[in-house]
């Protein structure tokens, strides 16, 4: 199955930790990159994606006012933040917002996490 993941971060090396976790099971999904929430925002009016990985902690807007724009644009995207912001209340706020909660470093139980969500 190939599927179109938006990686949004703004640190260049956990987008390419996470892509090569993801290119060791998943070789034929397109991995498109954003640095930000402007960015992805941008991005997804011209490249529809399957799956979106946001970062909580970025420049500009937070990850899930990001996220929460996105939804409004794909509303039926499965959208993932991941970050190591642990606390609680984040974790309710993402889950309330009907997002998954993948708490960072990138791993691979990670990245089994963020695949799960397209049946992967």
């Amino acid at each position: 199955m190939s599927i179109r993941l938006l990686i949004v971060d703004d640190s260049r090396m956990s987008r390419l930790i996470l892509q090569g976790l993801l290119a060791q099971t998943h070789p034929d999904w397109t991995i498109v990159h954003a640095s930000s929430g402007e960015e992805a925002l941008a991005l997804v009016q011209s490249q529809p994606v399957d799956l979106v990985s946001m970062d909580f902690n970025m420049h500009g807007m937070n990850g899930l006012e990001a996220a929460l724009a996105l939804r409004k644009i794909l509303p039926n995207v499965p959208i993932a933040i991941l970050t190591a912001n642990v606390q609680s209340v984040l974790q309710e706020r993402i889950e309330e917002a009907g997002m998954v909660f993948i708490a960072k470093p990138i791993t691979a139980a990670a990245t089994a996490q963020l695949t799960a969500l397209v049946g992967a």
